[in-house]
């Protein structure tokens, strides 16, 4: 009980102290530049209509599909408790080789290239 207590108190009192400095080290030096919205890169007081490049989304979206893979990849150390920790390792094998010939695909097709 003593530590359980003692853990309670040490992890509110980190937390307290970990918010009161966010809270407090932002507001020593506004700037305009901290103080605006950023939406992505675009402007927003500017108009909604303006054209934007594909090429910002297709760099979003490949890296929210490698972010997936991380988070498919994450239970794999507790693969090996299976029955069959070679069905594990198969899927494993599979997943990551599907995503490297997507990003393969990807890049000889110049989808990864910024500028032209």
């Amino acid at each position: 009980m003593n530590l359980i207590l003692t853990i309670i108190i040490i992890t509110s009192a980190l937390s307290a102290i970990l918010a009161t400095i966010s809270f407090w080290l932002p507001l020593m030096t506004p700037d305009t530049e901290k103080l605006s919205p950023y939406e992505c890169g675009f402007d927003p007081l500017g108009s909604a209509r303006l054209p934007f490049s594909l090429r910002f989304f297709l760099i979003a979206i490949l890296f929210l599909l490698f972010d997936l893979e991380i988070a498919l990849l994450l239970p794999l150390p507790w693969g090996d408790q299976l029955y069959s920790p070679t069905t594990t390792l198969i899927w494993a094998t599979t997943v990551l080789a599907l995503l490297t010939l997507g990003l393969i695909y990807e890049w000889l097709q110049g989808g990864l290239d910024w500028a032209e």
